[in-house]
C-alpha cells in the first residue's frame, strides 16, 4: 500500500471508531482535564522511514546531517521514543512553548531526507481512559 493510502486508511479508522474524546460524558463520569502544566506542551513527532532506502542508507544520512546531535535539542525532555516497524520513529517530547521553533528546526536540519515528518500536539489521557474503563466494567 502506498504511504498516502495508508494515511487515509488510518484517518478513516480514527474517525469511524468510537472514542471517549468524541462522546462527551456526564461531568461526574469523567475526571478533570488531563494535567498538563502551562510551562510545557507534549509534542508527538512521527518520523516515517523512507522505504526506498535500507537501514544503512538511512543511518548514513542521519550521521551526515548530525541527527543524533541535533534531535532532540539540548534540554528538551523525551517522554517516549518508539520504533514502529514499517513506519519509523514515534517520539513524544515535553517542549516549553517558547522552544517549539527550535524543535522544528532540529527536525528540519537533522531528519529530513531520511524521514517524512509529522507533528501532533499531544496530551496524556491515560487516567481518563482508565477511569472510563473502570466505570464501564462495573455496570
Amino acid at each position: 500500500m502506498k504511504p498516502f493510502g495508508f494515511s487515509l486508511v488510518v484517518a478513516a479508522l480514527m474517525f469511524s471508531l468510537p472514542s471517549a474524546a468524541q462522546t462527551p460524558a456526564p461531568p461526574a463520569a469523567v475526571p478533570g482535564p488531563a494535567a498538563t502544566p502551562s510551562d510545557y506542551i507534549l509534542l508527538t513527532v512521527i518520523m516515517r522511514h523512507d522505504q526506498t532506502m535500507n537501514l544503512d542508507e538511512i543511518n548514513k544520512i542521519q550521521a551526515e546531517q548530525g541527527f543524533w546531535a541535533k534531535f532532540p535539542p539540548e534540554g528538551i525532555q523525551v517522554e517516549s521514543w518508539y520504533i514502529a516497524m514499517g513506519l519509523g520513529y514515534i517520539v513524544t517530547l515535553r517542549v516549553p512553548p517558547a522552544r517549539l521553533r527550535e524543535v522544528n528546526r532540529a527536525v528540519e536540519q537533522g531528519a529530513w531526507k531520511a524521514f517524512r515528518t509529522e507533528f501532533y500536539p499531544t496530551y496524556d489521557a491515560k487516567k481518563i481512559a482508565e477511569t472510563l474503563r473502570e466505570q464501564a466494567t462495573k455496570k
